[in-house]
């Protein structure tokens, strides 16, 4: 199945198509500098029954979208829920209410802009220990691209029954002998008992990055990620952006969601069980109430050339965090270990000569 229609925002003024602008309420023309205002959402972001979903037919595969380029007339395929045409660059929103995949409930809007992209990737270069010098001249990434990537969130009541031990610390005297000499120590024992309990907890909003297109550890770096200031999802948040479609399904996301949880318990049930150690052999989870929704977070994406490799670069387009690779420089840190050694050789030499 395709979505044979797209959405366009052209500009009141000059006709061309609009843009969100990062950190406003606004569609921008790159063009003319009209603005168009971003009518509030009339409806509040909702939770989605896990249940509820799972009781509903699937689509075993997933075509990309159609676009017809209103501009050009050009038409393209696309995984993308939103992306500007790559032969005039008139931005198009996918129409997601006929997508089989589960449709995008909220957005986190982009707040920092490329101007401020620019500045970020800039301080964090010049932060880089060890980084060649060139690489402080980098001030920007090549095709450096407002990208939205989708993540899941997950709320779910649990209950869980443990088993386990409390181990007690407790002290008894030693006698030993040493160069002669009969001394006495505190040694430190433990006494183990068995313990058993029930502990509860309510999750909300885990986040589960939904797209294997962009490496997970550098998205789980930019958090945290502000959730509260998410939207309903408005195609005019994403115009002249680009969207990613997930590809993670729901079910392999609540697996990793849970796995996060199975660390929360665990502490609850050390927590639970008390002591000065305590171990955990078993936790038997109940999940209820288990719900979810689709959000976009705004990320800047893009790469810098240097020394004639490609590295990528990630910015939080909310925070400005930055994460990503960089090159070293082998003579900064040779002439750093040589300099430890250095004071290493200059302590030891004090001291010998003092002893």
């Amino acid at each position: 199945m395709t979505s044979p229609t797209q959405i366009t925002h052209p500009c009141a003024g000059c006709g061309a198509n609009v843009e969100f602008a990062p950190g406003t309420t606004v569609l921008r023309c790159p063009y003319c500098g009209s603005e168009q205002r971003i009518a509030a959402p009339a409806r509040q972001v909702m939770e989605h029954s896990y249940d509820a979903f799972l009781a509903k037919p699937r689509v075993a595969a997933v075509a990309p979208h159609q676009f017809a380029c209103p501009g050009c007339g050009a038409r393209t395929e696309s995984d993308a829920l939103s992306k500007s045409c790559q032969f005039c660059g008139t931005g198009l929103v996918a129409d997601t209410g006929s997508d089989p995949q589960v449709a995008p409930e909220a957005v986190v809007p982009f707040a920092v802009d490329r101007t401020k992209s620019r500045e970020e990737l800039k301080k964090w270069v010049k932060s880089r220990w060890f980084a060649p010098n060139r690489l402080k001249k980098v001030s920007e990434a090549e095709s450096m691209k407002s990208t939205y990537l989708p993540h899941w969130t997950f709320d779910a009541d649990t209950v869980s029954d443990y088993t386990g031990m409390r181990g007690e610390h407790y002290y008894v005297t030693e006698t030993y002998t040493e160069n002669g000499e009969t001394k006495t120590r505190q040694v430190r024992k433990t006494r183990w008992y068995s313990a058993s309990g029930t502990v509860a907890r309510d999750f909300d909003d885990l986040l589960i990055t939904a797209t294997g297109h962009v490496p997970r550890k550098r998205l789980v770096a930019l958090e945290p990620w502000p959730l509260h200031q998410a939207v309903a999802f408005e195609p005019s948040y994403v115009a002249g952006h680009h969207s990613l479609r997930y590809d993670t399904e729901p079910e392999a996301g609540l697996e990793e969601a849970k796995g996060q949880m199975a660390e929360v318990i665990e502490q609850d049930c050390r927590h639970d069980i008390g002591g000065d150690e305590q171990r955990v052999n078993s936790v038997d989870t109940t999940y209820s109430d288990v719900t979810f929704k689709l959000v976009l977070l705004p990320v800047w994406i893009g790469c810098y050339l240097f020394g004639g490799r490609t590295y990528q670069v990630l910015i939080n387009g909310v925070t400005g965090e930055v994460q990503g690779d960089r090159p070293y420089s082998a003579v900064k840190i040779t002439i750093a270990v040589l300099a430890a050694l250095a004071v290493i050789a200059a302590v030891v030499w004090i001291y010998l000569a003092n002893k």
